[in-house]
């Protein structure tokens, strides 16, 4: 059964990391959705810390991808554990 407003088909999407960015820095979504983070970089390993929420994947390595799935409308900040003035949002709509 699925609950109100939950898509029936959920989407995912990708944000890129390469030169010490995310891409897109901001993502809007439905809820429901999968985003993957794709380390691009050459030599550096990056995770992905989200603010205010006690939560951050273990890092990942280039060529290596972390993925979540955003159950919940809201607004979702993150950064780069290891990298602070690495940052992105992603904003989840009904």
């Amino acid at each position: 059964m699925i609950g109100p407003g939950a898509s029936v088909f959920a989407a995912e999407h990708q944000v890129v990391i390469e030169k010490y960015a995310f891409a897109p820095v901001e993502l809007r979504i439905k809820r429901g959705d999968t985003v993957t983070w794709l380390n691009n970089e050459k030599r550096v390993s990056h995770s992905v810390l989200m603010l205010g929420r006690n939560e951050e994947s273990e890092r990942f390595f280039p060529g290596e991808k972390w993925s979540r799935t955003f159950p919940d409308a809201g607004r979702y900040e993150y950064r780069c554990g290891p990298h602070p003035e690495m940052l992105g949002v992603v904003i989840v709509d009904e």
